[in-house]
């Protein structure tokens, strides 16, 4: 797979696209994992509950803004399988985690830092992209802070809990 990187400038509305599906992707992951949780684990409180559902619903939202930049996007994208491959192997946990609201936490974590690092590596760029850049990095930054956001109920909860 042609490597992606958040480290460096975006240089391309191909590498942005790029970028953006693992966005995607990430967000299928949280997504996908808090609704597995919310239904499958026995015992949970309703507010742990709640704070899956809502982060499942949040991922699927930014998941189609993400689509939507995507599209309009002057770009070929890559087959998300190969998305997908890289997702794994640079960004989900490799083992599970001790207990729900660890796994959501680093789960919103992963999701803020990469956000972050996309804005930042949007910002320092040159080039000329197809949508408009004030646009796309609002868009990112407010992903980015429902993410923090995230971060924020899950500690709350897990301080509460603890």
């Amino acid at each position: 797979m042609v490597g992606v990187s958040v480290q460096q400038p975006v240089a391309s509305d191909h590498q942005l696209a790029r970028l953006l599906q693992i966005g995607v992707v990430l967000e299928e992951v949280v997504e996908a994992r808090a609704g597995e949780h919310a239904r499958s684990v026995d015992g949970l409180d309703s507010e742990t509950v709640a704070l899956l559902d809502e982060a499942a619903t949040e991922s699927a939202e930014h998941r189609q803004r993400l689509e939507s930049i995507i599209d309009d996007l002057d770009a070929d994208t890559i087959p998300f399988e190969e998305i997908k491959e890289l997702v794994a192997a640079q960004y989900e946990a490799e083992s599970e985690f001790d207990g729900v609201l660890y796994d959501q936490l680093c789960n919103e974590e992963t999701a803020y830092k990469f956000y972050d690092d996309l804005i930042t590596a949007i910002e320092e760029s040159d080039a000329e992209f197809s949508v408009d850049q004030s646009e796309l990095v609002a868009t990112l930054s407010a992903i980015r802070e429902d993410e923090a956001e995230g971060v924020e109920r899950v500690t709350e909860l897990m301080e509460a809990d603890g």
